[in-house]
């Protein structure tokens, strides 16, 4: 049933989809969006009409994903299509607020997450949401910051287990729809210790051994939802999705105002390699560096008259896959309030990720035109 209500709805969204302008050695993706009411509650973003880029992606090979079955005790992971441990494949992730703040640098544990959320939060400062399988020796994860509503919704589309340390008042009646772990609220707070290098908020950290007896005293079960089939679609081993139709993408830009961030793609190892603040990100095991981008434009507005964002993780609307150097537009729906995010190519097909790591930026409509795309020799 999902499939024809998708098609009516995302029609007038491909119309809206910006035309690509080049000039000025560079390729900036632009829209004509106002911006939402900053003293109202959720306002949806209206958008221009253009013509939708001549970008879409060839069909892919494989139509039907590749079955989940565990090999010499190993089995494709939910967050990157690679072949892991079972004990760890098999086991839901769990999904860590960090903070982005230039005081909180690096954040621990971040070089291990499968994948990464990014998304503003107040006053243009951005946060992450770690999803991590790959913990158990971890000794010091975060710095763990404070949920926002938007964030539930992502932990929930990988059945992970919650991470976060307090909430803003908005989001904690949506904090039922996620087993969580919260550091300033009942058992929750034996999974975290204060850090003496650093000065708080900065300095709230988890520990692998810490979540663990927390999660069990909270009773809270490790194994995935019978029925949870897993978010993304992967390539199978040893394919390349290539998107030749694609635009070049050799340097890509989210506009994210504060910390400047972006991705500049290493043709050597096929990486994209993250920057911020006018040089590298390092996380504590070192460079940041994913195969798949996805950029998401949501509607964003305010709730009432506070400085707290209300991003509408729900509304249709479109953004781009970017992997090996190529981007290619996407729309993107929500099975549900609760289900999993989808992404569709130009074809109505839902787009197949490299194995990999994979960052999603969350960018607000209204700021469309700041984000750029960069070919090879621009």
């Amino acid at each position: 049933m999902r499939g024809p209500r998708r098609l009516c709805r995302l029609a007038a969204v491909w119309l809206c989809l910006a035309a690509v302008l080049t000039g000025c050695g560079k390729t900036y993706v632009e829209a004509g969006a106002t911006s939402p009411a900053e003293t109202e509650s959720r306002e949806s973003v209206t958008l221009t009409t253009a013509a939708v880029p001549e970008t879409e992606a060839e069909p892919e090979e494989e139509t039907e994903p590749e079955e989940r079955i565990a090999v010499d005790g190993r089995i494709k992971s939910y967050l990157t299509g690679e072949m892991v441990d079972v004990s760890q494949g098999d086991r839901r992730p769990i999904a860590v607020m960090m903070s982005n703040d230039r005081a909180a640098q690096p954040q621990y544990g971040i070089n291990r997450a499968g994948v990464v959320y990014e998304a503003p939060v107040e006053g243009d400062m951005n946060r992450f949401m770690a999803i991590i399988e790959d913990y158990d020796d971890l000794e010091r994860i975060g710095s763990v910051r404070s949920c926002r509503t938007y964030y539930v919704y992502f932990a929930r589309e990988f059945d992970a287990i919650y991470v976060h340390y307090g909430q803003s008042t908005f989001a904690k009646p949506y904090l039922k729809y996620v087993d969580n772990v919260n550091g300033i609220e009942g058992t929750g707070g034996g999974g975290f210790f204060r850090s003496s290098d650093k000065k708080a908020p900065h300095n709230a950290y988890a520990s692998a051994g810490r979540l663990q007896s927390t999660i069990e005293k909270l009773g809270y079960s490790q194994s995935y939802d019978e029925d949870y089939s897993g978010h993304y679609r992967f390539a199978r081993n040893g394919d390349q999705i290539m998107l030749e139709n694609g635009l070049d993408a050799w340097r890509v830009v989210p506009g994210y105002a504060m910390n400047q961030a972006y991705f500049e793609y290493n043709e050597d190892d096929g990486l994209y390699y993250r920057y911020q603040y006018g040089g590298p990100h390092n996380g504590d095991e070192g460079p940041i560096a994913v195969k798949n981008i996805l950029f998401q434009y949501c509607p964003v507005g305010h709730y009432s008259t506070t400085p707290y964002l209300d991003i509408d993780v729900h509304t249709s609307q479109y953004g781009y896959y970017i992997t090996n150097g190529r981007a290619v537009p996407v729309t993107w729906t929500k099975d549900g309030e609760l289900g999993v995010t989808r992404y569709y190519n130009t074809e109505n097909e839902e787009i197949t990720l490299n194995q990999g790591k994979t960052w999603v930026c969350i960018i607000p409509t209204a700021d469309f035109q700041e984000t750029e795309i960069h070919g090879k020799n621009d």
